[in-house]
């Protein structure tokens, strides 16, 4: 337990777990916490490092999102917006956030709401309806909530029903401000945390801007300041987040990614310019702040004697990591990649999806057995009409549709991982690569053995299409 002074009586300043079985709770007065508990072991509270510390971890919060501030004595306010897709979601985004505080030896919880106040409440008070939260999830002084207690409020609820007028005249206008603050009536702006150490570039502007021709040209402008930072520093930038400062005080903020370090000004000007059709500028923006929240070591260019491997280079990588940079920041990071073969005979397990520009394991598929350029997951199911049960069909069914078979090749035989997996010890597919009257080819597979009926399962499926 910790103490600390609140005016000028000493208070608990925070108890931990042991302390809160014992009865004992943030700012009760320390000589009740010392009757409550003889021989209370006390520790000095040490505020100021506190809030740093504080400080530093909403810093590390900004790999979730653009924004993120301290909310003292021990919060963090992360501004998730149009960021969470990017972790796989609400859910995986929490569960991700809190296992990493787990892995610091930090007991964290989170919580996702529409407005700051409800996140603060949901937190604190989880599994709790709104209307039954206690007044404390308002963030109100303890001498507020003593005196609503007196009046006989308990929860949110019975607050927001009752007339604002008295509680104006009893409170001032904090009970009323964190009730609208909660419900999204009144706008709660969140002023984020930015660690000194980032490069960073800032503008303001003597008249708010408004058109995105204004803030083009202030990208670039930006733009070119932190490359030139980041060329002294040897680095390029892998992630960037644009603060748009409007005068209301809400930042909306543009994220872009880049597959491999960049300071190349035109291509991240330009990212960011793809992008602005997403920002309001509501009355105006007055302040425009760009940070290179993620950078890692890139490689000088080179010059003089190997000016012909840095032109093909030019040619060659750079075209190619700048089209998936656009790709990855217009249409998702998880839906620009591309295939690398993985070691298994099964053909839905022989392959995974890795980032575009990661470097391959050396790896490659039999080139003597060829595999369609598009799987089917799962495998559809068809009805084929074959001469025999080892032979190719001669016509099949697909989506209502009838494909008589012109050429065919085959069987290829797979069996199961039986050594991975004991349900596939009898499990056997044999494939045939197909093509119709149409010239259309097909990958086709019927379960079990055909020589043996005793195996079981002999439908028929789609599996690819070449």
């Amino acid at each position: 337990m910790t103490a600390g002074h609140d005016g000028r009586r000493q208070v608990v300043a925070a108890a931990d777990a042991t302390a809160a079985a014992l009865g004992l709770r943030p700012g009760m007065p320390l000589a009740q916490a010392q009757a409550l508990v003889p021989g209370l072991a006390i520790h000095p509270a040490e505020p100021d490092a506190d809030a740093e510390a504080l400080r530093r971890m909403a810093g590390w919060c900004l790999r979730y999102a653009p924004l993120a501030s301290p909310d003292p004595p021990d919060g963090i306010w992360i501004d998730a917006t149009g960021s969470t897709h990017l972790h796989g979601g609400e859910t995986a985004m929490l569960r991700d956030l809190v296992g990493r505080f787990a892995a610091f030896g930090m007991e964290a919880r989170a919580a996702i709401a529409d407005t700051p106040g409800a996140a603060h409440a949901l937190v604190r008070y989880p599994n709790s309806a709104t209307p039954l939260l206690p007044i404390e999830a308002l963030r109100l002084p303890h001498t507020t909530c003593d005196g609503l207690r007196l009046m006989g409020f308990d929860r949110i609820g019975q607050l927001a029903a009752t007339p604002r007028a008295p509680l104006v005249r009893r409170f001032g206008t904090i009970v009323a401000t964190r009730l609208d603050q909660l419900f999204g009536s009144v706008f709660e702006p969140i002023v984020p945390v930015i660690p000194p150490d980032l490069i960073q570039a800032r503008l303001t502007f003597v008249e708010p801007l408004l058109t995105e021709s204004a803030f083009s040209a202030v990208i670039a402008r930006l733009v070119a300041l932190v490359c030139t930072d980041l060329e002294h520093a040897g680095q390029g930038a892998r992630r960037l987040d644009l603060l748009f400062e409007r005068v209301d005080g809400s930042i909306p903020v543009i994220r872009i990614g880049t597959a491999r370090p960049s300071r190349d000004p035109r291509h991240l000007a330009r990212m960011l310019d793809e992008r602005l059709d997403r920002i309001d500028p509501g009355l105006g923006v007055e302040a425009m702040r760009l940070i290179v929240t993620r950078a890692d070591t890139a490689l000088q260019t080179q010059t003089a004697a190997l000016a012909q491997t840095a032109a093909l280079a030019a040619r060659t990588e750079t075209p190619i990591a700048e089209l998936v940079d656009r790709l990855s920041n217009r249409l998702g990071a998880e839906r620009v990649f591309r295939n690398e073969p993985v070691e298994s005979d099964v053909p839905e397990r022989s392959v995974r999806r890795v980032p575009a520009l990661q470097r391959g394991q050396g790896m490659r598929w039999p080139a003597d057995l060829p595999r369609p350029v598009r799987l089917l997951d799962p495998p559809q199911p068809i009805e084929a009409m074959a001469l025999l049960p080892d032979h190719p069909p001669l016509a099949f069914t697909w989506r209502r549709v009838r494909h008589r078979v012109r050429h065919a090749d085959g069987p290829e035989r797979i069996a199961g991982e039986w050594w991975k997996r004991d349900g596939e010890m009898r499990s056997v597919r044999d494939y045939f690569r197909v093509e119709d009257e149409e010239g259309r080819r097909f990958w086709l597979f019927r379960r079990g053995d055909g020589d043996d009926p005793a195996t079981g399962d002999r439908r028929w499926f789609l599996h690819g299409l070449f």
